[in-house]
């Protein structure tokens, strides 16, 4: 995925109110308009975080809000956003539960005038999305992959090896699944040609790997299968996992087998989105690395989206090539991600202020 250079993070509050030509056309006084704003799910905690710093930010420039969560329903989630539309709302955030299942709501919204700000994860196969706001995904994924290579230590002895590792992936309904994916697949696969990485479950394909609605109940049920037909002898040495919720359910059932005792330790497990367990997790020894995406940076250039939109502006884009939604490359603003681990969390999470050292012990 070719990305255009990335603006610092120091001019975003600035760019985000500046000016541009030739943008939406103004759609009349929008002060106190309410947005709408609709989330996947309340059982993941950084989808609560999203929906209330998104909520904040726009409150901040003067909106007001309506935040909905779908419960990882695609139907509930089309149903609450026809109300919102009902409800007289001037502009959408959505972060989609299923990808290509907004199509009619989307176009219902465009109908009615209303900007569309897909959030965090691509709307697929309409023209009806303005812009998308979120991270460098394949950028996740290089991270993950980067840091099971230098924890085996295979970045620096071509002779090392080989490591049984088992490969997790995202939901196969979530565009950024595959863009992890393919990001850690960039740095693992030389690895996998010279035989240093071996996957001992044979399961190597991105459909075979999928987690539907990065469920870690479900991850766990594949783990434990995984360890009854593939290494009844031997043990994992890594494991690629997209998500902390997947993270958690991998290493419940690795527990369960007896992971984490001095015969067996701890094989390396990556995460994403920094979540409380999961960084705790980190801390006591079993989870070793996440990826950290400041949400809160990620709702000021939404909110800055929604604003610009409503008043005829350009908002600030570092992309226009990289996601094409099969109907149309749609404008993004791509933040960047941060490996985490044991080393570096006290300096990037506390020190950053998205924990307490308290809310860690």
């Amino acid at each position: 995925m070719k990305t255009s250079h990335v603006v610092p993070a120091a001019f975003i509050a600035l760019a985000l109110s500046a000016c541009g030509q030739g943008g939406d056309s103004d759609r009349g006084d929008v002060k106190g308009a309410t947005i709408g704003i609709a989330m996947p799910t309340k059982s993941s905690e950084r989808w609560i975080a999203d929906g209330a710093n998104v909520k904040k930010e726009l409150e901040a420039k003067g909106y007001k809000t309506k935040v909905v969560f779908g419960e990882d329903d695609p139907d509930q989630q089309v149903s609450q956003i026809e109300n919102l539309i009902t409800q007289g709302v001037k502009a959408l955030v959505i972060a989609a539960i299923d990808n290509k299942s907004l199509n009619n709501v989307v176009q219902q919204a465009a109908d009615a005038d209303i900007p569309v700000i897909a959030y965090d994860r691509l709307i697929l196969g309409t023209k009806n999305v303005d812009y998308y706001a979120s991270f460098d995904n394949e950028k996740v994924g290089e991270l993950q992959g980067g840091y099971i290579a230098k924890k085996l230590g295979l970045e620096d002895d071509s002779k090392k090896g080989p490591f049984n590792i088992e490969l997790f992936a995202g939901s196969n309904d979530d565009n950024n699944t595959r863009y992890f994916f393919k990001g850690a697949m960039k740095i693992l696969q030389p690895y996998f040609d010279k035989k240093q990485l071996v996957v001992r479950s044979g399961q190597t394909e991105l459909n075979r790997v999928t987690t539907l609605r990065w469920d870690g109940a479900t991850a766990q049920k594949r783990m434990e299968d995984i360890l009854t037909s593939s290494y009844k002898q031997g043990k994992v040495d890594a494991v690629l996992s997209p998500y902390d919720g997947i993270s958690i359910g991998i290493i419940s059932a690795l527990r369960s087998d007896a992971y984490g005792s001095k015969t067996k330790p701890w094989p390396v497990i990556t995460g994403q989105d920094a979540e409380l367990a999961s960084v705790k997790s980190i801390i006591s020894g079993e989870q070793t690395q996440t990826v950290y995406k400041d949400l809160r940076k990620l709702a000021k250039v939404t909110a800055g989206m929604v604003d610009s939109a409503l008043k005829g502006k350009k908002p600030l884009i570092n992309d226009t090539k990289s996601y094409d939604n099969r109907v149309k490359v749609v404008p993004a603003y791509l933040l960047q991600p941060v490996s985490v681990d044991k080393s570096n969390y006290k300096e990037v999470l506390v020190g950053g202020g998205w924990y307490s050292e308290d809310e860690l012990k």
